[in-house]
Protein backbone atom coordinates (compact mmCIF):
# COMPACT_ATOMS: atom_id res chain seq x y z
CA UNK A 1 0.00 0.00 0.00
CA UNK A 2 1.58 3.35 -1.02
CA UNK A 3 1.93 5.71 1.92
CA UNK A 4 3.28 8.81 0.15
CA UNK A 5 0.83 10.77 -1.95
CA UNK A 6 1.89 13.00 -4.83
CA UNK A 7 2.35 16.52 -3.56
CA UNK A 8 0.77 19.58 -5.09
CA UNK A 9 2.92 22.55 -5.94
CA UNK A 10 3.26 25.29 -3.35
CA UNK A 11 0.55 27.94 -3.89
CA UNK A 12 1.76 31.23 -5.29
CA UNK A 13 0.44 34.62 -4.23
CA UNK A 14 -0.56 35.80 -7.69
CA UNK A 15 -3.98 37.40 -8.13
CA UNK A 16 -6.22 37.45 -11.19
CA UNK A 17 -8.96 40.04 -11.46
CA UNK A 18 -10.77 41.70 -14.31
CA UNK A 19 -14.13 43.23 -15.00
CA UNK A 20 -14.38 40.79 -17.88
CA UNK A 21 -11.84 37.98 -17.45
CA UNK A 22 -10.64 36.11 -20.55
CA UNK A 23 -13.07 33.49 -21.74
CA UNK A 24 -16.22 35.12 -20.42
CA UNK A 25 -18.80 36.81 -22.63
CA UNK A 26 -20.18 39.14 -19.93
CA UNK A 27 -18.60 41.63 -17.57
CA UNK A 28 -19.33 42.18 -13.90
CA UNK A 29 -20.88 45.56 -14.75
CA UNK A 30 -23.31 43.88 -17.15
CA UNK A 31 -24.24 41.35 -14.48
CA UNK A 32 -24.91 44.13 -11.98
CA UNK A 33 -27.15 45.87 -14.49
CA UNK A 34 -29.18 42.67 -14.99
CA UNK A 35 -29.60 42.42 -11.21
CA UNK A 36 -30.75 46.04 -10.95
CA UNK A 37 -33.19 45.61 -13.85
CA UNK A 38 -34.67 42.40 -12.41
CA UNK A 39 -35.17 43.91 -8.95
CA UNK A 40 -36.69 47.10 -10.39
CA UNK A 41 -39.14 45.15 -12.50
CA UNK A 42 -40.07 42.94 -9.52
CA UNK A 43 -40.98 46.07 -7.57
CA UNK A 44 -43.02 47.37 -10.47
CA UNK A 45 -45.22 44.25 -10.53
CA UNK A 46 -45.92 44.49 -6.80
CA UNK A 47 -43.26 42.32 -5.14
CA UNK A 48 -42.61 43.17 -1.51
CA UNK A 49 -39.04 41.82 -1.81
CA UNK A 50 -36.92 40.16 -4.44
CA UNK A 51 -33.52 38.56 -5.01
CA UNK A 52 -31.65 37.70 -8.18
CA UNK A 53 -28.46 36.00 -9.27
CA UNK A 54 -26.81 35.99 -12.69
CA UNK A 55 -23.97 33.62 -13.54
CA UNK A 56 -21.81 32.38 -16.38
CA UNK A 57 -19.56 29.33 -16.57
CA UNK A 58 -17.12 28.06 -19.20
CA UNK A 59 -15.04 24.94 -19.26
CA UNK A 60 -13.13 22.23 -21.07
CA UNK A 61 -13.14 18.51 -20.28
CA UNK A 62 -11.04 15.89 -22.07
CA UNK A 63 -10.42 12.19 -21.54
CA UNK A 64 -8.09 9.58 -22.98
CA UNK A 65 -7.84 5.82 -22.69
CA UNK A 66 -4.80 3.71 -23.55
CA UNK A 67 -3.21 6.62 -25.37
CA UNK A 68 -6.24 7.37 -27.53
CA UNK A 69 -8.53 10.38 -27.36
CA UNK A 70 -11.94 9.43 -25.99
CA UNK A 71 -13.70 12.70 -25.40
CA UNK A 72 -13.35 16.46 -25.83
CA UNK A 73 -16.13 18.65 -24.45
CA UNK A 74 -16.54 22.38 -24.08
CA UNK A 75 -19.29 23.91 -22.00
CA UNK A 76 -20.64 27.44 -21.77
CA UNK A 77 -23.58 28.05 -19.47
CA UNK A 78 -25.38 31.16 -18.27
CA UNK A 79 -28.41 31.73 -16.12
CA UNK A 80 -30.47 34.33 -14.31
CA UNK A 81 -32.45 33.16 -11.30
CA UNK A 82 -35.10 35.41 -9.74
CA UNK A 83 -36.96 35.00 -6.46
CA UNK A 84 -40.02 37.14 -5.76
CA UNK A 85 -41.77 37.56 -2.41
CA UNK A 86 -45.35 38.64 -1.92
CA UNK A 87 -45.30 39.04 1.83
CA UNK A 88 -44.63 35.50 3.04
CA UNK A 89 -45.35 33.87 -0.28
CA UNK A 90 -42.40 32.97 -2.48
CA UNK A 91 -41.94 32.28 -6.17
CA UNK A 92 -38.84 31.45 -8.18
CA UNK A 93 -38.05 31.25 -11.90
CA UNK A 94 -34.95 31.23 -14.08
CA UNK A 95 -33.87 31.72 -17.67
CA UNK A 96 -30.76 31.41 -19.82
CA UNK A 97 -31.97 34.23 -22.10
CA UNK A 98 -30.46 37.55 -21.04
CA UNK A 99 -32.71 39.76 -23.22
CA UNK A 100 -34.86 42.34 -21.47
CA UNK A 101 -38.06 40.67 -22.68
CA UNK A 102 -36.96 37.32 -21.24
CA UNK A 103 -35.93 38.99 -17.98
CA UNK A 104 -39.35 40.60 -17.58
CA UNK A 105 -41.09 37.35 -18.48
CA UNK A 106 -39.06 35.49 -15.85
CA UNK A 107 -39.92 38.06 -13.18
CA UNK A 108 -43.63 37.73 -14.07
CA UNK A 109 -43.36 33.93 -13.87
CA UNK A 110 -41.82 34.13 -10.39
CA UNK A 111 -44.48 36.67 -9.37
CA UNK A 112 -47.30 34.43 -10.60
CA UNK A 113 -45.90 31.47 -8.66
CA UNK A 114 -45.70 33.59 -5.51
CA UNK A 115 -49.31 34.80 -5.90
CA UNK A 116 -50.64 31.24 -5.90
CA UNK A 117 -48.31 29.78 -3.27
CA UNK A 118 -49.42 29.28 0.33
CA UNK A 119 -47.97 31.63 2.92
CA UNK A 120 -44.96 30.37 4.81
CA UNK A 121 -44.04 32.23 8.02
CA UNK A 122 -40.36 31.33 7.52
CA UNK A 123 -40.16 32.70 3.97
CA UNK A 124 -38.39 35.97 3.23
CA UNK A 125 -35.03 37.59 2.73
CA UNK A 126 -32.40 37.48 5.50
CA UNK A 127 -32.51 40.14 8.19
CA UNK A 128 -30.61 43.31 7.25
CA UNK A 129 -28.15 42.90 10.14
CA UNK A 130 -27.09 39.49 8.77
CA UNK A 131 -26.23 40.70 5.27
CA UNK A 132 -22.73 41.04 3.88
CA UNK A 133 -22.69 44.68 2.83
CA UNK A 134 -20.06 46.96 1.32
CA UNK A 135 -16.45 45.85 1.65
CA UNK A 136 -17.43 42.65 3.47
CA UNK A 137 -19.15 41.39 0.30
CA UNK A 138 -16.11 42.19 -1.86
CA UNK A 139 -13.44 40.35 0.14
CA UNK A 140 -10.82 38.87 -2.21
CA UNK A 141 -10.11 35.21 -1.38
CA UNK A 142 -7.91 34.48 -4.41
CA UNK A 143 -10.38 32.02 -5.95
CA UNK A 144 -9.96 32.82 -9.65
CA UNK A 145 -7.06 31.32 -11.58
CA UNK A 146 -8.05 30.68 -15.20
CA UNK A 147 -6.00 28.09 -17.04
CA UNK A 148 -5.10 29.16 -20.57
CA UNK A 149 -4.88 25.70 -22.05
CA UNK A 150 -6.41 24.34 -25.25
CA UNK A 151 -7.82 20.88 -25.89
CA UNK A 152 -4.53 19.60 -27.31
CA UNK A 153 -2.61 20.74 -24.26
CA UNK A 154 -5.14 19.17 -21.88
CA UNK A 155 -5.03 15.90 -23.83
CA UNK A 156 -1.24 15.81 -23.58
CA UNK A 157 -1.43 16.18 -19.80
CA UNK A 158 -4.00 13.37 -19.55
CA UNK A 159 -1.83 11.15 -21.76
CA UNK A 160 1.27 11.85 -19.65
CA UNK A 161 -0.64 10.87 -16.53
CA UNK A 162 -2.00 7.63 -18.01
CA UNK A 163 1.34 6.71 -19.62
CA UNK A 164 3.09 7.11 -16.28
CA UNK A 165 0.49 4.84 -14.67
CA UNK A 166 0.88 2.14 -17.35
CA UNK A 167 4.68 2.18 -17.09
CA UNK A 168 4.84 1.48 -13.36
CA UNK A 169 4.68 -2.31 -13.57
CA UNK A 170 3.89 -5.01 -16.18
CA UNK A 171 0.91 -5.96 -14.04
CA UNK A 172 -0.74 -2.63 -14.89
CA UNK A 173 -2.39 -4.08 -17.98
CA UNK A 174 -5.29 -1.74 -18.64
CA UNK A 175 -6.82 1.59 -17.83
CA UNK A 176 -10.23 3.15 -17.46
CA UNK A 177 -8.62 6.32 -18.74
CA UNK A 178 -7.40 9.68 -17.57
CA UNK A 179 -9.12 13.04 -17.75
CA UNK A 180 -8.52 16.76 -17.35
CA UNK A 181 -11.20 19.27 -16.42
CA UNK A 182 -10.73 23.06 -16.67
CA UNK A 183 -13.61 25.09 -15.23
CA UNK A 184 -14.19 28.75 -14.40
CA UNK A 185 -17.26 30.80 -13.58
CA UNK A 186 -18.41 34.13 -12.21
CA UNK A 187 -21.62 35.51 -10.76
CA UNK A 188 -23.25 38.54 -9.19
CA UNK A 189 -26.14 38.33 -6.73
CA UNK A 190 -28.30 41.00 -5.16
CA UNK A 191 -31.56 41.64 -3.35
CA UNK A 192 -33.95 44.43 -2.54
CA UNK A 193 -32.41 44.93 0.92
CA UNK A 194 -29.25 46.38 -0.61
CA UNK A 195 -26.99 43.37 -0.89
CA UNK A 196 -24.72 43.21 -3.95
CA UNK A 197 -21.88 40.75 -4.24
CA UNK A 198 -20.15 38.35 -6.56
CA UNK A 199 -16.83 36.96 -7.65
CA UNK A 200 -15.10 34.74 -10.18
CA UNK A 201 -13.75 31.30 -9.29
CA UNK A 202 -11.98 28.41 -10.95
CA UNK A 203 -11.40 24.71 -10.34
CA UNK A 204 -9.19 22.39 -12.34
CA UNK A 205 -8.60 18.66 -11.96
CA UNK A 206 -6.70 15.67 -13.33
CA UNK A 207 -7.62 12.03 -12.67
CA UNK A 208 -6.61 8.54 -13.76
CA UNK A 209 -7.89 5.00 -13.08
CA UNK A 210 -5.42 2.17 -13.87
CA UNK A 211 -6.23 -1.55 -13.71
CA UNK A 212 -3.81 -4.16 -12.36
CA UNK A 213 -4.10 -7.86 -13.12
CA UNK A 214 -2.25 -11.07 -12.42
CA UNK A 215 -2.98 -14.74 -13.27
CA UNK A 216 -5.02 -16.70 -10.74
CA UNK A 217 -6.32 -20.21 -10.27
CA UNK A 218 -9.85 -19.12 -11.13
CA UNK A 219 -8.94 -16.66 -13.85
CA UNK A 220 -7.18 -13.29 -13.82
CA UNK A 221 -7.16 -11.33 -10.58
CA UNK A 222 -8.03 -7.76 -11.58
CA UNK A 223 -8.08 -4.71 -9.35
CA UNK A 224 -8.82 -1.09 -10.17
CA UNK A 225 -7.97 2.05 -8.27
CA UNK A 226 -7.82 5.75 -9.06
CA UNK A 227 -6.34 9.03 -7.94
CA UNK A 228 -6.78 12.68 -8.75
CA UNK A 229 -5.57 16.19 -8.04
CA UNK A 230 -7.90 19.20 -7.96
CA UNK A 231 -7.06 22.84 -7.23
CA UNK A 232 -8.22 26.40 -7.83
CA UNK A 233 -4.96 27.10 -9.68
CA UNK A 234 -3.46 24.60 -12.09
CA UNK A 235 0.08 25.30 -10.90
CA UNK A 236 -0.90 24.00 -7.45
CA UNK A 237 -1.88 20.60 -8.85
CA UNK A 238 0.36 17.54 -8.49
CA UNK A 239 2.45 16.56 -11.51
CA UNK A 240 0.67 14.24 -13.99
CA UNK A 241 3.33 11.55 -13.67
CA UNK A 242 3.10 11.58 -9.87
CA UNK A 243 -0.68 11.14 -9.99
CA UNK A 244 -0.36 8.26 -12.47
CA UNK A 245 2.30 6.43 -10.50
CA UNK A 246 0.43 6.80 -7.22
CA UNK A 247 -2.82 5.50 -8.73
CA UNK A 248 -0.99 2.45 -10.11
CA UNK A 249 0.66 1.79 -6.76
CA UNK A 250 -2.78 1.72 -5.16
CA UNK A 251 -4.13 -0.69 -7.78
CA UNK A 252 -1.12 -3.03 -7.45
CA UNK A 253 -1.42 -3.10 -3.67
CA UNK A 254 -4.92 -4.56 -4.01
CA UNK A 255 -3.95 -7.61 -6.05
CA UNK A 256 -4.66 -10.99 -4.41
CA UNK A 257 -7.39 -9.46 -2.26
CA UNK A 258 -9.31 -11.90 -0.13
CA UNK A 259 -12.42 -12.01 1.98
CA UNK A 260 -12.27 -12.19 5.75
CA UNK A 261 -14.59 -13.85 8.22
CA UNK A 262 -17.33 -11.85 9.88
CA UNK A 263 -15.93 -10.08 12.93
CA UNK A 264 -16.10 -6.97 15.10
CA UNK A 265 -12.84 -5.03 15.14
CA UNK A 266 -11.40 -1.50 15.08
CA UNK A 267 -11.51 0.25 11.69
CA UNK A 268 -9.10 2.84 10.31
CA UNK A 269 -10.52 5.10 7.58
CA UNK A 270 -8.00 6.46 5.10
CA UNK A 271 -7.93 10.26 5.31
CA UNK A 272 -9.51 10.70 1.86
CA UNK A 273 -12.51 8.66 3.11
CA UNK A 274 -12.60 10.13 6.62
CA UNK A 275 -13.90 13.37 5.07
CA UNK A 276 -17.14 11.43 4.50
CA UNK A 277 -17.55 11.00 8.26
CA UNK A 278 -17.17 14.74 8.69
CA UNK A 279 -19.69 15.21 5.89
CA UNK A 280 -22.15 12.95 7.72
CA UNK A 281 -21.78 15.11 10.82
CA UNK A 282 -22.51 18.24 8.76
CA UNK A 283 -25.59 16.63 7.23
CA UNK A 284 -26.91 15.67 10.65
CA UNK A 285 -26.42 19.15 12.12
CA UNK A 286 -27.75 21.10 9.12
CA UNK A 287 -30.97 23.05 9.36
CA UNK A 288 -32.96 21.05 6.81
CA UNK A 289 -32.41 17.78 8.68
CA UNK A 290 -33.01 19.39 12.06
CA UNK A 291 -36.29 21.19 11.38
CA UNK A 292 -37.66 18.14 9.58
CA UNK A 293 -36.59 16.04 12.59
CA UNK A 294 -34.75 13.67 10.29
CA UNK A 295 -31.37 13.72 12.05
CA UNK A 296 -29.72 11.28 14.45
CA UNK A 297 -28.17 14.37 16.10
CA UNK A 298 -31.47 16.13 16.81
CA UNK A 299 -31.23 18.67 19.66
CA UNK A 300 -27.46 18.15 19.92
CA UNK A 301 -26.48 21.81 20.44
CA UNK A 302 -24.40 21.99 23.61
CA UNK A 303 -24.17 18.21 23.80
CA UNK A 304 -21.02 16.07 23.53
CA UNK A 305 -21.38 13.95 20.40
CA UNK A 306 -17.65 13.44 19.72
CA UNK A 307 -14.84 12.47 22.10
CA UNK A 308 -13.41 15.22 24.30
CA UNK A 309 -10.18 15.32 22.26
CA UNK A 310 -11.96 16.28 19.00
CA UNK A 311 -12.40 19.85 17.70
CA UNK A 312 -13.92 21.05 14.42
CA UNK A 313 -13.07 24.52 13.11
CA UNK A 314 -14.59 26.35 10.15
CA UNK A 315 -12.89 29.14 8.22
CA UNK A 316 -14.57 30.52 5.07
CA UNK A 317 -11.67 32.90 4.40
CA UNK A 318 -8.91 30.43 3.48
CA UNK A 319 -7.13 31.74 0.38
CA UNK A 320 -7.85 29.48 -2.60
CA UNK A 321 -9.97 27.24 -0.38
CA UNK A 322 -12.58 25.15 -2.14
CA UNK A 323 -15.17 26.14 0.44
CA UNK A 324 -14.12 29.79 0.67
CA UNK A 325 -16.61 32.63 0.21
CA UNK A 326 -17.25 36.08 1.72
CA UNK A 327 -21.00 35.37 1.94
CA UNK A 328 -23.40 32.46 1.62
CA UNK A 329 -25.92 31.80 -1.15
CA UNK A 330 -28.35 34.32 0.38
CA UNK A 331 -25.80 37.10 0.78
CA UNK A 332 -25.41 36.50 4.51
CA UNK A 333 -22.02 37.39 5.99
CA UNK A 334 -20.01 34.31 6.93
CA UNK A 335 -17.62 33.99 9.88
CA UNK A 336 -14.80 31.77 11.07
CA UNK A 337 -16.04 29.78 14.06
CA UNK A 338 -15.65 26.75 16.28
CA UNK A 339 -18.18 24.11 15.25
CA UNK A 340 -17.14 21.53 17.85
CA UNK A 341 -14.96 22.15 20.93
CA UNK A 342 -13.87 19.29 23.14
CA UNK A 343 -16.42 17.08 21.43
CA UNK A 344 -19.30 19.46 22.29
CA UNK A 345 -21.51 20.89 19.52
CA UNK A 346 -21.08 24.68 19.46
CA UNK A 347 -23.17 25.56 16.39
CA UNK A 348 -25.38 24.20 13.62
CA UNK A 349 -25.30 24.89 9.87
CA UNK A 350 -28.36 27.07 9.21
CA UNK A 351 -29.79 29.06 6.31
CA UNK A 352 -32.23 31.89 6.95
CA UNK A 353 -35.21 29.63 6.25
CA UNK A 354 -34.10 26.70 8.39
CA UNK A 355 -33.08 29.04 11.20
CA UNK A 356 -36.54 30.58 11.27
CA UNK A 357 -38.13 27.12 11.27
CA UNK A 358 -36.04 26.31 14.35
CA UNK A 359 -36.59 29.66 16.05
CA UNK A 360 -32.90 30.49 15.67
CA UNK A 361 -30.67 32.87 13.71
CA UNK A 362 -28.97 32.07 10.41
CA UNK A 363 -25.35 30.97 10.63
CA UNK A 364 -24.61 31.90 7.00
CA UNK A 365 -24.82 28.39 5.58
CA UNK A 366 -27.25 28.58 2.71
CA UNK A 367 -25.20 26.49 0.31
CA UNK A 368 -23.38 24.32 2.84
CA UNK A 369 -20.30 24.26 5.05
CA UNK A 370 -17.13 26.25 4.41
CA UNK A 371 -13.60 24.84 4.88
CA UNK A 372 -14.02 22.52 7.85
CA UNK A 373 -10.99 21.09 9.67
CA UNK A 374 -11.37 18.24 12.16
CA UNK A 375 -8.46 17.80 14.57
CA UNK A 376 -7.63 15.77 17.65
CA UNK A 377 -5.84 17.22 20.65
CA UNK A 378 -4.04 13.87 20.89
CA UNK A 379 -2.49 14.00 17.41
CA UNK A 380 1.28 14.41 17.23
CA UNK A 381 3.36 15.39 14.21
CA UNK A 382 4.75 11.85 13.99
CA UNK A 383 1.28 10.29 13.64
CA UNK A 384 1.61 9.44 9.95
CA UNK A 385 -0.18 6.54 8.30
CA UNK A 386 2.32 3.98 9.58
CA UNK A 387 1.83 5.25 13.10
CA UNK A 388 -1.95 5.06 12.69
CA UNK A 389 -1.64 1.44 11.51
CA UNK A 390 0.28 0.68 14.68
CA UNK A 391 -2.51 2.28 16.72
CA UNK A 392 -5.04 0.15 14.83
CA UNK A 393 -2.90 -2.91 15.74
CA UNK A 394 -5.44 -5.50 14.58
CA UNK A 395 -8.37 -4.64 12.36
CA UNK A 396 -9.40 -3.27 8.97
CA UNK A 397 -7.79 -0.35 7.15
CA UNK A 398 -10.40 0.94 4.68
CA UNK A 399 -9.37 2.67 1.43
CA UNK A 400 -12.60 2.36 -0.60
CA UNK A 401 -16.29 2.59 0.23
CA UNK A 402 -19.20 1.57 -1.99
CA UNK A 403 -22.93 2.19 -1.87
CA UNK A 404 -24.99 4.76 -0.01
CA UNK A 405 -26.13 2.79 3.01
CA UNK A 406 -26.45 5.67 5.47
CA UNK A 407 -29.68 6.44 7.32
CA UNK A 408 -29.44 9.98 8.69
CA UNK A 409 -32.63 9.59 10.72
CA UNK A 410 -31.37 6.67 12.82
CA UNK A 411 -27.65 6.97 12.14
CA UNK A 412 -27.44 3.39 10.86
CA UNK A 413 -24.39 2.94 8.65
CA UNK A 414 -23.69 0.02 6.29
CA UNK A 415 -21.43 0.23 3.25
CA UNK A 416 -19.40 -2.05 1.03
CA UNK A 417 -15.69 -1.69 1.66
CA UNK A 418 -12.23 -2.69 0.50
CA UNK A 419 -8.86 -2.19 2.12
CA UNK A 420 -6.26 -4.14 4.09
CA UNK A 421 -6.22 -6.49 7.05
CA UNK A 422 -3.77 -5.33 9.71
CA UNK A 423 -2.08 -7.52 12.32
CA UNK A 424 0.44 -6.29 14.85
CA UNK A 425 0.23 -2.81 13.37
CA UNK A 426 1.32 -3.93 9.90
CA UNK A 427 -0.58 -4.62 6.69
CA UNK A 428 -0.91 -8.36 6.09
CA UNK A 429 -3.01 -8.63 2.93
CA UNK A 430 -5.63 -6.76 0.88
CA UNK A 431 -9.31 -7.31 1.60
CA UNK A 432 -12.37 -6.96 -0.64
CA UNK A 433 -16.07 -7.82 -0.78
CA UNK A 434 -16.84 -6.97 2.85
CA UNK A 435 -19.43 -4.71 4.45
CA UNK A 436 -18.69 -2.46 7.41
CA UNK A 437 -21.60 -1.55 9.66
CA UNK A 438 -22.31 0.49 12.75
CA UNK A 439 -24.23 3.55 13.91
CA UNK A 440 -22.91 7.02 13.12
CA UNK A 441 -23.56 8.25 16.65
CA UNK A 442 -21.45 5.40 18.05
CA UNK A 443 -18.84 5.82 15.29
CA UNK A 444 -18.37 9.52 16.00
CA UNK A 445 -18.14 8.92 19.73
CA UNK A 446 -15.77 6.02 19.09
CA UNK A 447 -13.05 8.05 17.35
CA UNK A 448 -9.87 7.01 19.15
CA UNK A 449 -7.29 8.87 17.06
CA UNK A 450 -6.88 11.21 14.09
CA UNK A 451 -3.72 11.02 11.99
CA UNK A 452 -1.33 13.77 11.00
CA UNK A 453 -1.67 12.49 7.39
CA UNK A 454 -4.02 15.36 6.63
CA UNK A 455 -5.97 15.36 3.36
CA UNK A 456 -8.37 17.96 1.96
CA UNK A 457 -11.36 16.54 0.12
CA UNK A 458 -13.44 19.40 -1.26
CA UNK A 459 -14.04 21.76 1.63
CA UNK A 460 -13.20 19.25 4.39
CA UNK A 461 -9.74 18.64 5.85
CA UNK A 462 -9.03 15.65 8.08
CA UNK A 463 -6.42 12.96 8.78
CA UNK A 464 -7.03 9.22 8.86
CA UNK A 465 -9.57 8.31 11.54
CA UNK A 466 -9.44 5.30 13.87
CA UNK A 467 -12.79 4.09 15.19
CA UNK A 468 -12.77 1.75 18.16
CA UNK A 469 -15.13 -0.93 16.83
CA UNK A 470 -17.32 -1.76 13.85
CA UNK A 471 -18.96 -4.90 12.52
CA UNK A 472 -17.35 -6.44 9.43
CA UNK A 473 -19.61 -8.74 7.41
CA UNK A 474 -17.44 -11.12 5.42
CA UNK A 475 -17.54 -14.80 4.52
Amino acid sequence: MPVSRPLAAKPSTARAASAKPPGFAYSRDQFQQYIDDALAFARSVGASDAAAEVSEGVGLSVSVRKGEVENVERNRDKSIGITVYMGQRRGNASTSDFSRAALEQTVRAAHDIARFTAEDPAAGLPEAQDMALGAAAQRDLDLFHPWSIDAEGALQIAMRCEAAALEVDPRITNSEGAGVSVQQSHFVAGNSCGFRGGYASSRHSLSVAPIASTPGRRGPDMQRDAWYTSMRAHEDMAEPEAVGRYASGRALSRLKSRKIKTCEVPVLFESSLAAGLLGAYVQATSGGSLYRKSSFLQDSLGQRVLPAHIDVREDPFVLRGKGSTPFDDEGVLVRARDVVLGGVVQAYFLSTYSARKLGMRTTGHAGGSQNLVLTSQLTEARDDLEAMLRKLHRGLFVIELMGQGVNYVTGDYSRGAAGFWVEGGRIKYPVHEVTIAGNLRDMLQGIQAVGADVYTAGSKTIGSVLIDRMKIAGS
